[in-house]
Parts: structure tokens; C-alpha cells; sequence
């Protein structure tokens, strides 16, 4: 089979690889049929973080179960299903309470030694702890396809930053950062009933689906800027609701700033710089409660899926190139380049 691998920053190959096999009885094999490019697939492609020479690289994707171990009892060869950014065995301590990222036998897809969601096909660890069963018409529309495609990341990643942040009905939210993580953000934060959404980003294509998710008001400015502007549009205090969904020194420098005393900040951003804009003592003194970390998508996609099935939301416009399997290498070099949001891999 083929699939996406990377050798060095800024290489990217799509060469042939073994295919999956069921190796363990509580294994699937998954035939891929959409995947996608996250921002944070750039870390690794920017040489930001260590990658051995030909690893498997992706970790969103959905498609068709067509293999399954002896002691796998949810699924079936034929089952259209989705994959959550990591694997998990649904029954340890951290699974049954919901921390699915943190589950003792979990894994990261693309991790040496195990498949990458980028390719044809993927072996799956733990499918009855990990998958999620689709309905199989799903498989013929193009368009619900793509915004199921989501649950597998950025969708429940918006919605644990909501949470994080505290978002309830009537609140008063700001995210910082315009990439899909952040729009998601804004999606779910009108999703759970917030009133005002002010949406912290630069490039007008991407705050235009901001304003589709439901966002209230935009401030392009950053820094001293950014952080005025968002007090101006708050009676000078700030936001009740933060969203961090960027990772560096700055934008959680930004973050900690717009937060209204008393309020909280949600942050999912990958942390990348040399530092992590947090002051432990102005929060101290401002009463500010930070939440966050890696989203245990799994735990959520239960919750979303109903809302996407019936086009409650729709956080497709979240992809706006796609590309087959052998431009895989292209749409690393947009995404990198900005030109584009967030790509599409069909199969």
C-alpha cells in the first residue's frame, strides 16, 4: 500500500509500505477513505519536532473496517467508522473517566513502529475502545464525509477548549488564533450557547468563516494591540472565556491578558517557544483558571456526532484544498505557506 512518510524537514514522501495486518486479537484494519493535514503536522514538517527518517505521519482520518481480531465485538468488515486522533482501550481508570489521551494502553498514530493515518490503510489498536460506528449511507455523501472527518480532531479539540474555557449559555468568549483548532473553538462556543465571540485573527478568509461559526466581532490587531482592542469591545475587562489555540509564548501571553478577572482560559494549543507567556502571579492576583491540554476526543464524539449527522453544525468549511494521496507532499507546502487552512486527503 502507499502511504505518507517524512525524512527530513520539508521532505515528505509518498512511497509504498507494508500493508496492515491484524496483529493483536483486538486489532482492526481500517481502509482509509478521508484524512487530512493538521497544523500540527507542520511541527515535525518544519523540523520542529524529531522524526526518524521514513516515519508514518497523520492522525485523522475515518473510513471502512475490513478486517477485525478474534475479540474485537463492536465491528464488523464493512462498518464505516472514525478515528480519534489517538487509540485507547476503553476500559483502564483514565478511559472510564473520560481521559482517553491518558489511557495506559494508548497511542499516537504515526509513532514509531505503528501506522500514520496519511495512507491507504491503518492498523488499528484497541478498535472497540477506539472507533466510532458511522451510519453506512454517510459513505455516499461527499459533504457529511468531510465534516465527519473533523470528530476525528480539531471538532472536539474546539469543543474541550470551549469547555476549558467555561463557555455556558450567555458567555462572553475570545479565541486567539485563526487556525482550525481556533474556528472549531468558535463553533463549539455558539454550540454551547455563548452570546458574544470575539475572534482574535489576521487573515480575512479565515475570520470570514469565524463569522459563519458564529463569531461576534473580529480584532486583527496582536500583541498591546490586540489585547486594547479586545478590552475596548468588553467594558475594559476582558473576556470571561478564553480560547488558546496557537501553543506559543505570545499567544498565551495574549490570552492571560483579555481574560476578564475571574474568568478562565482553555488552551489547546501545541506549546512550542522559549517560554509560556503565563505569569503565575498575575493570575494569582486576577483570580484567572487555566484548563486544557490534549483533547480526549473520544470521549466527545458521541456528544457531536448527532449535531453533525442533522446539520446542527458544520465544520467542513474548515477545509478549503484538497488533494489525492500523491499531492500529499503539496498541501504541506500550502499549509505551511498559509495559502492554505487546512487540507483534505481523498482516497
Amino acid at each position: 500500500m502507499r502511504a505518507t512518510t517524512i525524512h527530513a524537514p520539508y521532505d515528505m514522501r509518498v512511497e509504498e509500505v507494508a500493508d496492515p495486518r491484524v496483529e493483536q486479537p483486538t486489532d482492526a484494519v481500517l481502509r482509509v477513505l478521508r484524512a487530512c493535514i493538521c497544523g500540527s503536522d507542520l511541527w515535525a514538517y518544519r523540523g520542529e519536532a524529531a522524526r526518524q527518517k521514513g516515519q508514518r505521519i497523520g492522525h485523522e482520518f475515518l473510513g471502512i473496517v475490513e478486517e477485525t481480531g478474534s475479540d474485537v465485538r463492536g465491528f464488523k468488515a464493512g462498518d464505516l467508522v472514525v478515528a480519534p486522533f489517538m487509540w485507547s482501550d476503553g476500559v483502564c481508570d483514565y478511559c472510564a473517566e473520560g481521559l482517553t489521551t491518558s489511557c495506559e494502553h494508548g497511542g499516537f498514530w504515526g509513532a514509531v513502529g505503528h501506522d500514520g493515518g496519511q495512507g491507504e490503510a491503518v492498523r488499528v489498536p484497541y478498535a472497540d475502545g477506539t472507533l466510532v460506528r458511522l451510519p453506512a449511507d454517510a459513505a455516499s455523501d461527499d459533504h457529511l464525509l468531510t465534516a465527519l472527518l473533523t470528530l476525528s480532531d480539531v471538532l472536539g479539540t474546539g469543543h474541550h477548549a470551549a469547555l476549558g474555557a467555561g463557555v455556558r449559555e450567555g458567555s462572553t468568549v475570545a479565541v486567539v488564533g485563526d487556525g482550525a483548532v481556533g474556528l472549531c473553538a468558535v463553533l463549539a462556543a455558539k454550540r454551547l450557547g455563548a452570546e458574544r465571540i470575539i475572534a482574535l485573527g489576521r487573515h480575512q478568509v479565515r475570520t470570514d468563516i469565524a463569522r459563519r461559526f458564529g463569531a461576534t466581532d473580529v480584532v486583527a490587531e496582536r500583541g498591546d494591540e490586540a489585547v486594547e482592542a479586545v478590552r475596548a469591545l468588553t467594558r475594559g475587562q476582558g473576556a470571561a472565556c478564553v480560547v488558546e489555540a496557537v501553543g506559543t509564548e505570545q499567544s498565551m501571553s495574549t490570552a492571560v491578558n483579555i481574560t476578564r478577572d475571574g474568568g478562565a482560559i482553555g488552551f489547546v494549543g501545541v506549546p512550542h517557544g522559549s517560554g509560556t507567556g503565563l505569569d503565575l502571579g498575575v493570575m494569582f492576583d486576577r483570580n484567572i483558571a487555566l484548563r486544557g491540554g490534549v483533547a480526549p476526543v473520544r470521549t466527545y464524539i458521541p456528544e457531536l456526532l448527532p449535531d453533525v449527522l442533522d446539520g446542527t453544525i458544520d465544520p467542513s468549511p474548515v477545509f478549503d484544498l484538497t488533494v489525492g494521496l500523491d499531492q500529499v507532499p503539496d498541501g504541506y507546502k500550502a499549509m505551511d505557506a498559509r495559502t492554505a487552512l487546512k487540507v483534505l486527503v481523498t482516497f
